[in-house]
């Protein structure tokens, strides 16, 4: 095999620590005084040299470290499917059997641990010299994947194909029992590191580290300089009394758990269970009639509100009336060039500007001078986030004096009957009564706004209810 040595930082895998050890284990039975003692065995017309059996094994782990059966059975299991034992009689089959069935210890150079991945183009040069061993007959996994490799490295195929006859051709040369045994090892080797479907991918790892964690590199000065600033730093940051965050956590819970549809069940039924599609037909994201748990949701604080389409699209309806509807519409072209595409940044840029900030826009908005000198500067060079300044002065614009005020303007939907609300009263009529309580309250700006916001707008679904008993 052509290995290309790739670091790519698996020697820094959070399980180099378990392969290391399954790695002394492996050394150990190959002492030659205290480990397995292997011999020629004979598969089936050829002798294999260096062969042992899975039974050895099993009693080698057994002895060495004085566990249970099922404990050494699934250790030997764990070596065969690393790779670092393959079987020599069923090579497809990477468990450890505790019978006549054979083994031979994988050479080391193809360990898991070893610094160097499986390359694509190793794989390719196996299935190429598979297919001409076998003429044209392979797996039907290796088949798509010896076709994807073909796409993905064609510009190299005239090499594949070449290193795969020049391997066949040495193969032959070789010793019936040599080549039998490295068909097996190889075979193994790409079961361990291409795992077919079905099978357990045991080397997935995640992504790769790129640093050593344990490296011991010698500091300097401005090392030690710029970590005494970190620490001159955090000691200066405020700090929150842990009974004041938990606090305001279990006020958050409080205040959320009617909204829980796995805690609280929602209404007409909860589709995580049901799989009737009606909840979400009924919380569409611009559904006409938004439901009354929707609407005293909006009331929660302001970010609940924007958060929500429908709201916004309320809301919008709300600040038109206050003559200042060009302040949502400026947050949310912010929110599309946020996240819209990235080639049409520079575009979208350009256009909020011409719209919102330029002297003489159509719908100019009104932010500070320093806001706006920070805007303009960063618009020579637009990126996503050149707006952020002046999109976070316009949040607070509206939270703090136009929420306040708000109220919604859409109908609501009638509640669903919930069966286990008989005889008492209903999930809107206990969060209206309980608003008070359930008062919203945000990290960011002051309360006082929030809870006004939160009067008006549960206020709302009351009044509703009071003149549908009335009538």
């Amino acid at each position: 095999m052509t290995v290309a040595r790739l670091d790519q930082g698996q020697r820094y895998r959070p399980r180099m620590a378990f392969l290391k050890k399954i790695e002394a284990l492996i050394m150990e039975m190959q002492n030659p005084d205290t480990g397995i003692k292997t011999q020629t065995q004979r598969v089936m017309i050829t002798n294999i040299p260096h062969a042992v059996a899975g039974n050895d094994i099993f009693q080698w782990i057994l002895q060495r470290l004085q566990i249970t059966n099922e404990e050494a059975l699934h250790l030997g299991d764990l070596f065969v499917k690393y790779g670092y034992i393959y079987p020599l009689q069923e090579p497809k089959n990477l468990t450890l059997r505790t019978d006549g069935i054979l083994y031979r210890f994988q050479t080391p150079y193809f360990w898991p641990a070893q610094s160097w991945p499986a390359d694509d183009t190793d794989y390719a040069i196996y299935l190429a010299k598979k297919n001409i061993k076998r003429k044209g007959i392979l797996e039907e996994y290796e088949k798509e994947h010896y076709n994807m490799l073909n796409k993905k490295i064609n510009y190299k195929w005239d090499f594949v194909i070449m290193q795969a006859k020049e391997q066949y051709k040495a193969g032959k040369e070789r010793k019936k029992a040599d080549r039998y045994a490295l068909d097996c090892q190889e075979r193994a080797y790409w079961l361990v590191n291409r795992t077919p479907p079905g099978m357990l991918d045991v080397l997935e790892y995640g992504i790769d580290r790129v640093t050593d964690p344990n490296e011991d590199k010698k500091k300097t000065m401005d090392v030690y300089r710029r970590e005494i600033m970190y620490y001159q730093q955090a000691i200066m940051k405020s700090r929150v009394k842990s009974s004041v965050s938990l606090g305001g956590l279990v006020k958050y819970s409080e205040q959320f758990l009617s909204n829980d549809p796995i805690l609280s069940g929602c209404l007409p039924s909860n589709p995580w269970i049901t799989d009737d599609p009606e909840f979400w037909d009924l919380n569409a994201k611009l559904v006409e009639i938004p439901t009354r748990m929707r609407v005293e949701r909006w009331a929660f604080n302001f970010s609940e509100l924007i958060r929500d389409p429908k709201g916004r699209q309320n809301f919008q309806l709300f600040l038109k009336k206050e003559f200042s509807g060009e302040n949502l519409s400026f947050w949310e072209a912010c929110e599309d060039l946020k996240y819209g595409d990235q080639s049409k940044v520079k575009e979208k840029a350009e256009e909020i500007y011409k719209l919102f900030l330029a002297p003489g826009a159509r719908r100019w908005i009104n932010i500070d001078g320093t806001t706006m000198g920070i805007t303009v500067k960063g618009l020579k060079h637009p990126h996503r986030y050149v707006l952020d300044a002046a999109q976070t002065h316009i949040y607070m614009l509206m939270k703090k004096f136009q929420f306040p005020i708000w109220t919604p303007s859409s109908p609501l939907q009638p509640q669903p009957h919930h069966p286990e609300a008989a005889g008492g009263r209903s999930q809107s009529q206990r969060s209206c009564h309980h608003r008070g309580h359930h008062a919203g309250h945000e990290q960011a700006g002051s309360e006082e706004p929030a809870q006004a916001g939160t009067s008006q707008v549960g206020s709302e679904p009351c009044r509703a209810q009071r003149r549908e008993k009335t009538s």
